[in-house]
């Protein structure tokens, strides 16, 4: 049995998966096949309308925009010898340093950067043409974990986390979660050093007092969602309580879900149980629970890839209503589409209102949404 289908019969106890009964008569789940495919050309027409001549998305010294959005463009079908491709890869090709980063020069995104560009290399990755780039990009990615490397006490909120890449940066989980996003895809495993060591930095950004959190906000909020950061005095979009907690929401909580189950963690674990009851308590497609439309196409995308990780098909919400998240959520992003195939956050908080980034998050979301059979006993 595979560890995502194990993880997915486990879950059954939680109440998140159910795969028989009269609720579920419909024969596949997700949306319908065609529509998606209408869907998925016209974001990826404009994605190729948008791209300026030097292969670039956006901005030409800011490969991190560029980068997702070729991302995307791969996990969506369209192959590595496509000309857009092509000029994007070598457009990337030119932020390729000689300590094995691959970021602008004087960058202050080095890991940011790095991580979303291997990524990119991983899935164009034909013949090995990139393979020694990868190594040479996990290496040094691996070096700006804060660790012992940094003289970084695994007491210290910091350990095992990591930032954007600056110096004097300090971690935070999303940049730890594309950081294990990009180690996976070069190759590490759940029992991977640099792995274990993240899963003591994201055990720190819940909200779950334990022998794993003993960080000063462990116990104020304990609801088991997550926030941005422990570290620097502790941080969290969603704003603190008047008793210095700091509030769980919906990106944060789905990212540090998924890296959990990346780390090995399994639906016995209390922090895999506590983290499910908050998104069972939060499910929404509408909005990022509790930042409502800030941050809403990057929530999409944490959220589509923390579902598929756990193999769910269906989520039971705490009302006990049944939700086939895939056609929920594609469907949503069907009727947000605008007419030029583009999408965009009109709350521009982490650039969401620029169409090529909302566009690349919404297409890697609708990665996750294809149409499959349903399961049963």
């Amino acid at each position: 049995m595979s560890r995502m289908r194990s993880l997915s019969s486990l879950l059954l106890m939680f109440g998140l998966l159910l795969v028989a009964g009269p609720e579920l008569s419909a024969q596949t789940i997700g949306p319908k096949a065609e529509e998606l495919a209408k869907v998925r050309v016209r974001a990826i027409n404009f994605l190729k309308t948008s791209q300026s001549k030097d292969g670039s998305w956006t901005s030409p010294d800011s490969p991190a925009v560029s980068g997702l959005v070729a991302f995307s463009l791969l996990q969506s079908g369209v192959p590595a010898n496509d000309p857009v491709i092509e000029k994007a890869m070598k457009h990337f090709e030119s932020f390729v340093q000689t300590d094995g980063g691959i970021y602008a020069p004087k960058s202050q995104l080095a890991n940011y950067e790095t991580s979303i560009l291997l990524l990119v290399f991983h899935e164009a990755n034909q013949q090995g043409k990139h393979t020694e780039l990868i190594k040479q990009a996990d290496r040094f990615l691996r070096k700006l974990q804060w660790d012992e490397t940094e003289q970084t006490d695994q007491s210290d909120p910091k350990y095992g986390g990591a930032g954007y890449g600056r110096t004097g940066d300090r971690p935070d989980l999303s940049n730890t979660s594309f950081f294990l996003d990009a180690l996976e895809a070069a190759g590490a495993k759940s029992d991977d050093p640099a792995v274990q060591n993240a899963l003591v930095f994201l055990s720190r950004c819940q909200n779950l007092e334990s022998e794993y959190n003993t960080t000063a906000a462990a116990s104020k909020i304990n609801d088991g969602g997550f926030y941005y950061t422990p570290a620097a005095g502790g941080n969290s979009p969603a704003g603190q309580t008047e008793n210095g907690g700091l509030r769980s929401y919906g990106s944060m909580t789905y990212a540090g879900l998924k890296s959990m189950v990346f780390a090995g963690l399994t639906p016995h674990d209390k922090r895999v149980q506590a983290a499910t009851e908050w998104i069972k308590k939060h499910y929404s497609v509408q909005e990022n629970p509790g930042l409502g439309q800030q941050g809403l196409f990057y929530y999409f995308h944490v959220f589509s890839k923390s579902l598929a990780t756990l193999d769910l098909d269906y989520l039971r919400d705490e009302a006990g209503q049944l939700h086939d998240w895939r056609k929920e959520l594609a469907n949503h992003l069907f009727q947000l589409q605008q007419e030029n195939g583009a999408w965009l956050n009109k709350s521009d908080r982490w650039y969401e209102g620029n169409p090529d980034l909302a566009t690349a998050f919404s297409l890697m979301s609708l990665k996750y949404c294809d149409p499959k059979p349903a399961k049963t006993n």
